[in-house]
C-alpha cells in the first residue's frame, strides 16, 4: 500500500458558490489551498483532481427525481423547485450548481476509491463534508452529500464496516439518514445540542433503525462547550466504539464551525483543539482501520481567521508532516488574504492554547455537570446496544 497522501483538488470546486452574501463563501477553499502551498505541504502530498460524480454514482444515495431537480435548477436557477430544498435562503439555486456539486462529490468518492484500492493510505477533500444533503432534498448549504456518497462507494467496492466520525458543530443528519438501516456503517456525530442549533436533530436517542440498532451515535453538546469538554466528549465515546466496531475504513468530517469565532453557532472550541481531534482521528485510523483514512472538510464560516488554518493542519497531519502550532504564517499568504477579502489574516497557526488537555472519562464523571450529562446520555443510549458498558 502506498504511503502517499492524496489531496483532492480541482480549482472548479470553487464554483460551488451560493452568492455574495451567503455564509458559504468559496474564498475559504481558495485560501486553504493557498496556505497549504505557502507552508510547503503541497510537496508532501499527491494533488489529484478526481472525475465528476456521474449519475450512477449520485444515485447510490440520491433519488433520481432529486438529481433531475438539481439539474433543472442548475440550468435555470429561477425555476428551482423549493419542494426539493432548492432556491431557498439556505440553498439558493445558481447556474452550474449541479456541475459544481457533482465535482465536489467526485473528489470525495475518488478519495474513498484511492484509499480502498491502496493507491493512497490517506486522502483529504476539504471542499467536501456536505453532510446535510438528504436523498431527496438539499439542506443546510449542501446539495449532494459527498460524505454519504464516499461511504456508499466503499460499500459498493466491498467494504463491510465503515466508520464515519463527524465533528462539525451541526449534526451530520444527512449521513445518518443515508445509513439509518445499514449496520455496516457506524455514524458518530458530536455537535451542538439540537435545542439550540440547526438541524434540530441528533438527540442521543437516535440510535439507528431496528435493523441497525446502535449504528447511529449522537453526542449533543451544551452550547458554550469549550476545548476541555469537547475533547473529553470525543475521547469518552469515539475510541471505545471504534475498538468494538473494527472499521476497515475511517471517514471523518472536520467542520471548522465549532470554533469560538464562528458566526453561526455557539460552541467555544479553539483551533488547537480542532487540531488535537484531527491528530486523534489519524491515530484511530491507524489503530483500528489499518491506516485507511478519508478526511473531509465541512462547515466553517470564519472564512479567513479559522477555516484555512484548521484544514491546513488537517492536510499536514494526513501527510505525516504536521504543522507546529507555533509556526508563523508566511507574509505572502497574509497579503493574498488582504487582497481577496480586505481582512487581516492570522499570524500564527495556533490560537495560543496548545497543548490542549482534558480529563479522561475513565477517571470518573460528575453527574451534575452538563457536559458529563451529555456524554452519559449517549453512552446509556448506545453502548448497551453494542454490548458495551455505559
Amino acid at each position: 500500500m502506498s504511503g502517499r497522501t492524496q489531496l483532492m483538488w480541482d480549482e472548479a470546486v470553487t464554483g460551488y458558490d451560493f452568492g455574495r452574501d451567503h455564509p458559504m463563501d468559496p474564498v475559504r477553499l481558495v485560501l486553504t489551498r493557498s496556505l497549504v502551498d505557502a507552508l510547503g505541504l503541497d510537496r508532501e502530498v499527491s494533488v489529484v483532481a478526481a472525475k465528476t460524480a456521474g449519475e450512477s454514482t449520485l444515485r447510490l444515495v440520491h433519488r433520481e427525481d432529486y438529481i433531475g431537480a438539481v439539474r433543472a435548477a442548475s440550468a435555470d436557477p429561477a425555476s428551482a423547485d423549493q419542494s426539493y430544498g432548492l432556491g431557498t435562503t439556505d440553498d439558493p439555486a445558481f447556474a452550474g450548481m449541479h456541475e459544481a456539486s457533482a465535482l465536489i462529490a467526485g473528489q470525495s468518492v475518488g478519495a474513498a476509491e484511492a484509499v480502498w484500492r491502496g493507491e493512497a493510505l490517506h486522502a483529504v477533500n476539504f471542499a467536501g463534508g456536505l453532510h446535510h444533503a438528504m436523498p431527496g432534498a438539499a439542506s443546510g448549504f449542501c446539495v449532494y452529500n459527498d460524505a454519504a456518497l464516499a461511504i456508499a462507494r466503499l460499500l459498493e467496492l466491498g467494504a463491510e464496516r465503515v466508520a464515519y466520525i463527524d465533528v462539525d458543530v451541526h449534526h451530520g443528519d444527512g449521513v445518518q439518514a443515508a445509513f439509518w438501516e445499514d449496520p455496516r456503517v457506524l455514524t458518530v456525530s458530536l455537535h451542538e445540542h439540537p435545542r439550540t442549533l440547526f438541524p434540530q436533530t441528533g438527540w442521543p436517542e437516535e440510535t439507528g433503525a431496528d435493523s441497525a440498532q446502535g449504528s447511529a451515535v449522537n453526542v449533543a453538546l451544551p452550547a458554550g462547550t469549550g476545548d476541555e469538554g469537547w475533547l473529553r466528549a470525543f475521547h469518552a465515546v469515539v475510541p471505545e466504539l471504534l475498538a468494538d466496531f473494527r472499521p476497515q475504513v475511517l471517514v471523518t468530517q472536520h467542520g471548522a464551525d465549532t470554533h469560538f469565532e464562528d458566526p453561526l453557532a455557539h460552541l467555544a472550541v479553539s483551533l488547537d483543539a480542532q487540531r488535537a481531534v484531527q491528530v486523534a482521528c489519524h491515530e484511530l485510523a491507524h489503530e483500528y482501520a489499518d491506516g485507511r483514512w478519508v478526511a473531509l472538510g465541512g462547515g466553517g464560516y470564519a472564512v479567513v481567521e479559522v477555516v484555512p488554518r484548521s484544514w491546513t493542519h488537517l492536510v499536514g497531519i494526513a501527510a505525516g508532516k504536521p504543522v507546529d502550532p507555533v509556526t508563523m504564517i508566511p507574509e505572502g499568504w497574509r497579503q493574498e488574504v488582504y487582497a481577496r477579502t480586505r481582512q487581516l489574516g492570522p499570524v500564527r497557526m495556533t490560537d495560543g492554547r496548545w497543548p490542549v488537555s482534558w480529563a479522561s472519562w475513565e477517571d470518573g464523571y460528575d453527574p451534575a455537570d452538563r457536559l458529563d450529562q451529555a456524554v452519559l446520555a449517549t453512552r446509556r443510549a448506545v453502548f448497551p446496544l453494542r454490548g458495551l458498558l455505559p
